[in-house]
């Protein structure tokens, strides 16, 4: 069979078989092949390779693209130096993935601009490649979603579609008072107890949740299920965008 042949019948092949990465690269396989004298199984091998890396890509790039993360930062661009009360190597253990296969919970506390969502979103990114399903939320509007699917009686259903996520990460709880999204985002957390992870991060120490949730009653039982498969991180310094914004106005005058 002439090559030019063979070669439009397996683009149309794999096309219908719906196999993109072995569509984009037979042919560069294929004169490798020639090249090297490899077998027929060898080659068969190389091929199905591409094709399954090619989909572990696509499942990756789909992954990071539903965590809907407001920017994707990484570990590498955190600085521990800034924050020693955060101990590296917890950080590093958690982006194994490890805390999520387990079902447990991670909680950072800090003020504003210490790295809480940074690092949020780096142990997400890494739970991604570790293979987890993650979704970045803040927690005003994940209760005004709440709130919606509840007028729209449809929020049992709302909570099923969350199930499918490993990991939720629930950004600035504290920032602003929840109102009536406060006794749902609890149900929302209840829920997930022991069935799934969450990352929260909250400019508030423990003893004045009661303030965003408006029920001391209820911000009891939020606590004791948030952090009884937990890790606590407490974030100590300054913060990172008044320091930037002391850079920027101290450089002009130091000239």
């Amino acid at each position: 069979m002439n090559a030019d042949v063979a070669a439009a019948q397996v683009a149309l092949y794999t096309q219908e078989l719906k196999m993109p990465g072995l569509r984009s690269h037979f042919r560069e396989i294929a004169r490798e092949a020639r090249g090297t004298q490899e077998s027929y199984e060898a080659y068969l091998v190389a091929c199905l390779r591409a094709e399954i890396e090619s989909r572990r890509e696509h499942r990756l790039q789909e992954r990071l693209k539903q965590a809907r993360f407001p920017q994707r930062k990484t570990l590498e661009e955190f600085d521990f130096t800034l924050v020693p009360s955060v101990s590296r190597e917890l950080v590093l253990s958690l982006a194994t993935g490890e805390f999520v296969r387990a079902r447990e919970n991670v909680i950072l506390l800090g003020a504003s601009g210490t790295g809480k969502t940074h690092l949020a979103e780096a142990v997400g990114m890494a739970t991604i490649y570790a293979g987890a399903r993650v979704r970045f939320t803040t927690a005003v509007t994940l209760a005004q979603e709440l709130l919606l699917a509840q007028d729209e009686h449809r929020l049992p259903r709302y909570l099923k579609t969350w199930k499918k996520v490993d990991l939720v990460i629930v950004d600035e709880l504290g920032y602003l008072e929840l109102g009536p999204g406060g006794p749902l985002l609890f149900q929302f957390f209840a829920e997930r107890y022991e069935s799934g992870s969450v990352i929260v991060t909250s400019n508030l120490e423990f003893s004045r949740w009661s303030e965003v949730f408006g029920d001391p009653v209820l911000t009891a039982a939020l606590l004791d299920r948030l952090t009884h498969h937990s890790h606590i991180l407490v974030f100590e310094g300054e913060s990172y965008r008044f320091r930037e914004s002391k850079k920027r106005r101290g450089g002009p005058a130091s000239k």
